[in-house]
């Protein structure tokens, strides 16, 4: 299933090494006005081949609208965007097709679609896939921005470096800002030599490493979401799970409030003249699945990039017998860094949904 939303929808489409991906998105307001200059800004962030950290295969990543924009204003109809792949190596993914690379989704694609998945790449597999999302993500994002909603993310650790995480009382917006416009996005700027020399360490050796990416939404109306099974939670998680390499997510105090006393954990409220807030935001700016008005924190585990070019242990699908697999290819030894503006695509997309659901 690569389609998405209820309101605002979107559908994926493409593979990593095929003549293109893109996305449909459905649903958006008419008369929005989009400036391309900030859409490709957020997809020059998520494209690869310009950091050593990043895999080096180099790809423009310019979306092509083909249809939904007129006179650079949204015009109600579907807007579609296709990106060219122009950097394919395609033959260095030629004995992946009997060959599962440990990790990857190869072998269940091959169970699942009866061997005739395209492996180039990942296929559809692919976090290539992800671009169309980020230019998704950046239409919306612009959108809500004329509604007071900003939202940004940063690499909240690499293995076990740790960023400062958000303040989930008092995000200036100067900060949101400053990470929205970034491609290694940090609260504490000075962590990242430290980040980086272990991404590098693992390039070196062969290897990757994975991370967590924390997210915030300010500005978002409280009352929003729809339990048990259309809260904010829920519609946030089911669009980051879309995304590649994505193993967990938690919001607020997450798993560590598991080990907290329920008089630790509870946000006691105030009032701050005629609005409603909490003095601490464990909570995440959610409770039962609803808005509350403050902050919305979540945070968001990425597994090592499987594509290792070490030796590793797999099996043979046509000869029925184990062997040995050396992986080819352009691969980054962290995802996390990238990764980043498509979180925040991600969310971008499943606000959009929670004002509409909502009538705001």
């Amino acid at each position: 299933m690569s389609s998405w939303g209820n309101s605002v929808t979107i559908s994926v489409f493409g593979e990593s090494h095929g003549a293109g991906i893109g996305v449909v998105i459905d649903g958006l307001p008419a008369g929005e006005a989009l400036d391309e200059e900030a859409i490709l800004l957020q997809m020059a962030r998520r494209a690869p081949g310009k950091d050593k950290a990043a895999t080096p295969r180099l790809e423009k990543d310019f979306p092509e609208i083909l249809s939904g924009v007129l006179n650079h204003t949204t015009t109600g109809a579907p807007l579609c965007a296709v990106i060219r792949n122009t950097n394919t190596r395609s033959q260095d993914y030629g004995n992946l097709l009997t060959c599962p690379r440990p990790g990857h989704a190869d072998y269940t694609g091959f169970l699942r679609y009866h061997g005739f998945n395209d492996i180039r790449g990942g296929g559809h597999f692919s976090g290539r896939l992800t671009a169309p999302l980020v230019f998704a993500g950046a239409v919306c994002r612009q959108i809500l921005a004329r509604k007071g909603i900003i939202l940004a993310a940063h690499i909240a650790s690499v293995g076990g470096i740790a960023d400062t995480p958000f303040d989930g009382v008092t995000i200036p917006d100067a900060l949101l800002q400053r990470l929205s416009g970034t491609t290694f996005g940090l609260i504490d700027q000075n962590k990242e030599p430290e980040m980086r020399a272990l991404i590098e360490e693992c390039r070196l050796s062969r290897d990757s490493i994975g991370g967590t990416v924390e997210c915030a939404i300010k500005g978002l109306p409280a009352g929003l979401g729809s339990p048990m099974f259309g809260g904010v939670e829920n519609i946030i998680s089911s669009v980051i799970f879309g995304i590649p390499a994505v193993k967990g997510i938690e919001f607020g105090s997450g798993f560590a409030g598991s080990a907290l006393r329920g008089s630790e954990n509870n946000d006691e409220f105030y009032y701050d003249g005629d609005i409603v807030r909490t003095r601490t935001n464990h909570h995440g700016g959610i409770l039962g699945g609803i808005s509350s008005g403050m902050p919305v924190i979540f945070r968001v585990a990425f597994k090592p990039t499987p594509s290792i070019s070490r030796p590793q242990k797999t099996v043979d699908l046509s000869s029925h017998s184990d062997t040995t697999l050396e992986i080819n290819g352009r691969h980054d030894p962290c995802i996390v860094v990238r990764a980043v503006p498509v979180v925040e695509a991600a969310a971008a997309l499943a606000v959009m949904n929670l004002l509409k659901e909502g009538n705001s």
